[in-house]
């Protein structure tokens, strides 16, 4: 007969349900079987009876029945298509034991949902690191490129959502929208609220039932009247918030962005621009779940490198407008 035996939390696996952390070291096991094994004491956390949703962090002791025969893992899930894992792979921008930062195409969603076979979330395996499967920790809209930010493991989701929680993340968005806003720079705080709609989920502008929404931008530069460049930073994240923000606050929509501009946000006349969204996730600033700060910035996306080139606005320009250090709140 074996003795029990006594497994040491990892800083990688810590901050997580102990069931969680028992599926993922042993995939065989059912919550049932887990449950089970917890309830009559059989698993035990530092020497005590625990429940399954008590969290675990480094340097805890779990320790297991003897004889524990661990049932073998299923099947493993479908391996993503070589060219959906080409293509994934050549997003990540930033990669490290704790993060990845992809930068997202625009046209492709983050999730799936009906109708969207192919979206990032089913591509994730390909980008694995020791078996573990990065996590989503935040969202873009389909039609948003830029940074999208990823956990490598369990601690490093728990830090990172907690830092999308809270204010001390900061994102920068670059836009592009028909005419140019007055004044040229400032704060919008505009309430917004879902509103239901036969085309799909909506936002609208609402100071009774709304959430508070607050974004600060800036023109970096602008063309005659016809469109500006707008530096974006959302200190809240309301859903299509800096979408109703430059249509509805500014009277500026996104170019693009027929949903909330209408036939105002087509591409000006003459012009080459494509009647894509041109609104882009730029850079990122946050907490490293290690220590200290990460940035990262994503490259602008083709048809908005292509509308940046004819009307002559320079990426540096863009560069030098802080809106990182301005007081939240």
């Amino acid at each position: 007969m074996s003795a029990a035996e006594l497994i040491v939390v990892e800083a990688k696996d810590a901050d997580q349900r102990l069931d969680r952390w028992l599926r993922k070291r042993f995939p065989g096991l059912t919550q049932g079987r887990i449950e089970k094994l917890l309830r009559t004491g059989q698993i035990r956390l530092d020497g005590k009876r625990a429940d399954a949703k008590e969290r675990v962090f480094a340097g805890h002791e779990v320790r297991l029945p003897p004889n524990f025969d661990a049932p073998p893992p299923p099947a493993s899930r479908a391996t993503v298509p070589e060219k959906d894992a080409e293509f994934v792979r050549g997003l990540v921008i930033h990669a490290d034991p704790d993060v990845l930062v992809l930068d997202k195409p625009a046209g492709i969603a983050v999730q799936g949902g009906s109708g969207t076979p192919r979206h990032i979330d089913g591509m994730l395996d390909a980008l694995a690191l020791d078996g573990e499967r990065p996590r989503l920790v935040h969202r873009l809209d389909r039609d948003t490129s830029g940074v999208l930010v990823l956990a490598r493991n369990a601690r490093a989701a728990a830090r990172l959502a907690e830092a999308f929680r809270g204010k001390t993340t900061r994102k920068l968005y670059w836009a592009l929208v028909a005419g140019a806003p007055t004044p040229p720079a400032g704060r919008i705080d505009l309430a917004l609220a879902k509103v239901a709609g036969a085309g799909g989920e909506r936002v609208a502008a609402d100071a009774e039932e709304g959430l508070r929404a607050i974004t600060d931008y800036a023109t970096v530069d602008a063309a005659l009247d016809r469109v500006a460049w707008l530096a974006m930073a959302p200190i809240t994240g309301r859903t299509h918030q800096l979408r109703v923000h430059a249509a509805e606050a500014l009277g500026t929509p996104i170019i693009g962005d027929a949903k909330y501009g209408g036939a105002r946000a087509a591409p000006p006349p003459g012009s080459p621009l494509r009647a894509l969204l041109h609104l882009h996730a730029r850079a990122i600033d946050l907490p490293h779940p290690e220590g200290g700060r990460l940035r990262v910035e994503a490259k602008l996306p083709p048809h908005m490198a292509e509308a940046w080139a004819f009307f002559g606005f320079e990426e540096a320009d863009g560069d030098a407008v802080n809106l990182f250090d301005r007081k939240r709140g």
